[in-house]
């Protein structure tokens, strides 16, 4: 395994402002108050991935989920209504509503089978950590796309190779 290291703030005024902010989120959070974005984003370079930032991301994954799933099921239930319609153009305005709904549903599976990727990095202590380098991904990053298991310079790095190579 790599070891992960974070780079700390050049001011230290900065620091020690960071420092009591990230001191108040940390004992946000052991008293059962998820993070906010702000306090997330407060918080010091080497708090990187500590338990409240890891469960910060934990909720959102888990939130994320339940949303994908419960739209699925709404999309089950959506389907299964029979609706008869005599008119052959409003038919077939019906059953592209229904293609463009399964195809809906069908990106939203592979993000499923991602969240419960980065739910797992979170409890094997992977998360947060690029899979090619292992620099920190950031939190920006993470916040924009919580499934996110590259940092961006790699991200970008893997898309040139695809439109390159085609792999």
């Amino acid at each position: 395994m790599t070891v992960k290291t974070a780079t700390k703030p050049a001011s230290t005024a900065k620091a020690s402002s960071k420092a009591t902010s990230a001191k108040s989120a940390s004992a946000k959070a052991v008293k059962g108050a998820p993070l906010t974005e702000a306090e997330l984003l407060k918080m010091s370079d080497k708090d990187y991935m500590n338990a409240a930032q890891l469960d910060f991301f934990r909720q959102k994954l888990l939130t994320l989920k339940e949303d994908i799933l419960k739209n699925a099921s709404e999309t089950t239930e959506h389907l299964r209504e029979n609706i008869l319609v005599p008119d052959p153009a409003d038919r077939a305005t019906i059953e592209e509503e229904h293609a463009l709904e399964l195809r809906t549903r069908d990106r939203e599976r592979k993000l499923l089978k991602k969240v419960e990727q980065a739910l797992g990095r979170i409890e094997s202590g992977d998360y947060g950590w690029c899979e090619e380098t292992g620099e920190p991904i950031g939190l920006n990053r993470l916040i924009a796309r919580p499934t996110a298991n590259l940092s961006l310079e790699a991200q970008e790095r893997r898309e040139l190779r695809q439109k390159l190579f085609g792999e």
